[in-house]
């Protein structure tokens, strides 16, 4: 079929969205099921397509440096762990779930000759893992210089290579990439120029091949093709240089928006041209191998996502896992307990004693020990509220004000009181005397001392 001679996957397509911004830097692990996404909304988000159900939301964002745009992204070989670079001058490793391992060391920006440096003095443009060593990484920076590190040695690098230039200066370089075998390195120079040079023994900054004038504007990108003849470029001069996938920007007072184009690599003939986004660039671009689906970046100042073409028939896990697996819809009959929280800091037990400026505050704050008590009131009393009387009852007030009870126990003498008494109970006893009226003996009387002595 001429229509799909070269299988391309286009047939379907699913977006990962999330940042606010335009996403610049895009990593697919070796096996096809992590996918990462930098922004310049200064984020890193991670997707895992076994983890992930049609809602396709990423399970963790990180922000590698606080107010840098993210500008590049790789695996290791093992997928284990990913560089990041962004526009600080100081790379970052990560692991597989991203949680950070360290930082490379920051240059000193006052020392002349890059190669007595410990690291970058300027901001990153790009960084690439080691294709096949699991503890080297290379970096590109806005200094002039590419440096290779030792993921176990973050205080220095291992190489610092200064690129060729015309006439002495600091000339960013703006990519930089391994060969499949990781036996070569290319860079793209700020002055147009792509060097390569071969790691050997003994070797140095001077590159093994040199393009003078490759392209008349910075180089964005290269990429060595699979079998390590070809190297594929692609720069702001709108020219593409032996490439076979590439995408394209959006141009001003242009209807056309960002594009995905396919190149015949021996003919170097457009053979398609897929619409990503009507009105955003497309930035980063990658066909990964095993999945057989071509992931693109896309965004403008507002947004920004990762577009994935596949084909159900020629496509492989991916994007095709998650698709199929639609999220639960939720039943009438769901139910989920609140969580029972445990706080036992928070009991009575546990506190500190409270300080007295902290409980009068409290005291005020409460309308009823803040309450001023009312005066007792003098006179007959009015609105509901009793004067000031001899009795606290209110019945005792009233049976007073009417007479019925009469208190004389405040007027008299109490021996007198119990005095006129005596006389009756002599005369007319009642309770005790005449039970033992027919018993008790005969009252006999001490005689008093004063008879005795006469």
């Amino acid at each position: 079929d001429d229509d799909n001679r070269y299988q391309i996957p286009l047939s379907n397509e699913i977006q990962l969205k999330g940042h606010i911004k335009i996403v610049s830097s895009l990593a697919v692990d070796n096996a096809g099921a992590r996918v990462l996404s930098g922004s310049y909304d200064y984020t890193v988000r991670m997707y895992d397509f076994q983890g992930m159900n049609s809602r396709l939301q990423s399970f963790r964002q990180i922000e590698p440096s606080e107010g840098h745009q993210v500008r590049s992204l790789s695996w290791s070989p093992t997928s284990g762990h990913f560089l990041c670079v962004t526009g600080s001058a100081q790379a970052k490793i990560f692991d597989r779930d991203g949680l950070t391992l360290g930082e490379f060391m920051k240059g000193d920006m006052y020392i002349r000759d890059l190669k007595n440096t410990k690291g970058h003095i300027c901001g990153l443009t790009c960084g690439e893992w080691h294709p096949r060593t699991k503890e080297t990484v290379l970096t590109s920076s806005e200094d002039g210089s590419l440096r290779i590190w030792d993921v176990n040695n973050f205080l220095s690098q291992t190489q610092v290579i200064k690129p060729k230039l015309a006439r002495p200066g600091r000339v960013p370089v703006t990519t930089c990439a391994w060969d499949r075998e990781g036996k070569r390195i290319a860079g793209g120079v700020g002055d147009g120029s792509i060097q390569i040079w071969s790691l050997k023994p003994g070797w140095g900054s001077r590159p093994d091949i040199y393009v003078g004038k490759a392209h008349t504007d910075d180089i964005t990108s290269v990429k060595f093709s699979s079998d390590g003849r070809i190297l594929l470029s692609r720069s702001f001069d709108g020219s593409l240089k032996q490439i076979i996938l590439t995408g394209t920007s959006v141009e001003k007072d242009s209807t056309t928006g960002g594009l995905l184009c396919f190149y015949d690599r021996t003919k170097l003939e457009i053979v398609q041209k897929v619409g990503i986004s009507p009105t955003s660039s497309v930035v980063q671009c990658a066909w990964h191998p095993r999945l057989n689906q071509i992931f693109a970046t896309s965004g403008d100042k507002s947004q920004g996502g990762t577009h994935i073409l596949y084909d159900p028939t020629q496509s492989e896990r991916g994007a095709c896992v998650c698709v199929a697996r639609a999220p639960r819809k939720k039943s009438v009959d769901d139910y989920q307990p609140e969580p029972v929280i445990h706080n036992p800091h928070a009991l009575p037990l546990f506190r500190d004693a409270p300080s007295r400026k902290r409980q009068r505050e409290k005291a005020l704050k409460d309308p009823i020990k803040a309450h001023k008590p009312e005066i007792p009131m003098t006179g007959p009393g009015h609105g509901g509220r009793v004067g000031t009387t001899g009795s606290s009852l209110l019945t005792q007030y009233l049976l007073k004000q009417g007479g019925m009870i009469k208190e004389t126990w405040m007027e008299e003498d109490p021996r007198e009181a119990i005095l006129k008494y005596a006389e009756v109970a002599v005369k007319d006893p009642k309770f005790i005397a005449p039970a033992y009226s027919q018993t008790q003996p005969e009252t006999i009387f001490a005689k008093s001392d004063d008879e005795e002595e006469e």
